[in-house]
């Protein structure tokens, strides 16, 4: 092999890095801003004390298990726009645009229901016997109820944002979505503590300012589709136009992809009423809080699965996988360098903890300080990941995720977390950091599986591998 062949080294030349960070910037702009409007969001609520605080991200940790599921059904679809808009089919992309919508709606109609009629014993699960936990859920549950109305146009308006994304038009959905997490971060002033002669709310306050955010968002999607036509758009009479052989395709995709992704977040879920049980309301604000924080670094992961779906898989969908396997390992070595850029950055974050949460005890905030510098370790090695999980859900090969997130996910990281949180007396930021360990044979795993290379392929050709005839 030829060492001085681009194709054959690690790290890809300067122009695929620019060609990345076109399509990367808008989406991390994006996650930033959106983002920091989280962020301004906690601070708003953190000053109506802890568990008033603790109340509120408890309910948006169990509305996080539905955003994965919603992002997955989102990857799916994505998967096969991405495909077809290599090989130019446009009618592939617009099936899998309406396959994105018709899923996302059903899937939101069934949460809203979960969470109008069994907010609080949800809840309760997730604090784990936390001292304080019944003001905790009668908090929780208020914000959780009034919140559910967001869900549908959520629904929608990931739907239209990720197609965007998919045809590598970025700045839509920077646009659109920051314009509504400004919005939100208005109202929430407004709700919340009654500015402008509106009635002091509360966590009520912070719902509604959500839900109406989240309508004029998608109502904003809408408009950008009816007026620009991009390629993936159809007539509104034509929702219900479904390509049966292609929907069967992108569901057997999508149900692996369902099953990995929601076997991680339940363990998420698992090893958070783990550390919620560790304290009071100080424990669930302060590592609440870390994890606000932590949200505005990850913006570096939607950006690697945007960059992947739309560098590898257009280029997979053309035919040129031998040009694909070479992107995909430039973008996987990249995505190291990314985390940990995105390392750095998180512990200088750590400075701002006592000026943005000042409203926290000083217990909740040493807990998100520690969270932090924890986060920070992991980083590069969360960046590989999902740069590994993005190269093979670009091929359609969503096995990658059953040998991963179940596998060594139920077969390690699960009996770690129990077994620290019943054996030893861990705090919580030390009990998420050693059970986290587990991250790195998941790498390894990942690792090996994406050398078979089932992941290279064409899903929007004709035959067995392609698109249905």
């Amino acid at each position: 092999m030829d060492s001085t062949d681009p194709s054959t080294r690690r790290l890809g030349p300067p122009g695929f890095y620019r060609e990345a960070l076109a399509i990367v910037i808008p989406v991390m702009l994006q996650s930033l801003l959106t983002g920091l409007v989280s962020l301004v969001d906690n601070f708003m609520v953190s000053g109506l004390g802890d568990a008033k605080m603790a109340g509120v991200n408890v309910a948006n940790q169990l509305n996080f298990i539905y955003i994965v599921i919603l992002n997955t059904v989102s990857m799916a679809g994505g998967i096969y726009l991405s495909q077809h808009r290599g090989a130019g089919d446009l009618e592939g992309m617009a099936q899998a645009f309406r396959f994105k919508l018709l899923v996302a709606v059903g899937l939101s109609l069934a949460y809203t229901a979960v969470c109008l009629l069994f907010s609080e014993p949800l809840i309760r699960v997730m604090l784990g016997g936390n001292r304080e936990g019944e003001e905790i859920v009668a908090q929780g549950a208020r914000f959780m109820r009034a919140v559910a109305p967001s869900f549908i146009p959520m629904a929608l308006a990931s739907a239209m944002s990720t197609s965007f994304r998919d045809i590598g038009v970025t700045k839509v959905p920077l646009v659109v979505s920051s314009g509504a997490a400004a919005l939100n971060t208005i109202l929430n002033w407004i709700f919340i503590y009654g500015h402008l002669g509106m009635p002091r709310m509360e966590v009520v306050g912070s719902a509604l300012a959500t839900d109406i955010a989240r309508l004029i968002e998608m109502g904003a999607f809408a408009w950008m589709i009816a007026r620009s036509r991009p390629s993936f758009a159809f007539r509104p009479s034509r929702l219900l136009a479904v390509d049966r052989g292609l929907f069967k395709a992108i569901l057997r995709s999508s149900s692996m992809m369902l099953f990995s992704e929601t076997a991680w977040v339940i363990s998420e879920t698992i090893i958070t009423a783990l550390y919620n049980g560790r304290g009071g309301a100080e424990t669930v604000a302060g590592m609440a809080a870390g994890w606000t924080i932590a949200n505005l670094i990850f913006l570096i992961f939607p950006a690697i699965h945007a960059a992947t779906g739309v560098i590898v898989g257009s280029t997979l969908g053309a035919g040129r996988l031998d040009e694909a396997r070479v992107k995909a390992r430039w973008i996987s070595t990249g995505a190291i360098f990314f985390g940990v850029a995105a390392g750095l950055a998180a512990v200088a974050s750590t400075l701002a903890i006592p000026l943005v949460f000042l409203n926290l005890s000083p217990a909740a905030r040493v807990v998100t300080r520690g969270l932090v510098m924890v986060i920070a370790l992991y980083l590069p090695i969360w960046a590989l990941l999902n740069a590994q999980f993005a190269v093979s859900r670009a091929g359609g090969d969503t096995a990658m995720g059953v040998w991963v997130d179940v596998g060594v996910t139920y077969l390690v990281f699960i009996p770690a977390a129990f077994a620290l949180a019943f054996l030893t007396p861990l705090g919580p930021v030390a009990l998420f950091g050693l059970a986290k360990i587990s991250d790195i044979p998941k790498a390894l795993v990942a690792r090996w599986w994406l050398r078979k290379e089932r992941w290279l392929r064409n899903l929007a050709g004709g035959g067995p591998e392609g698109r249905p005839a």
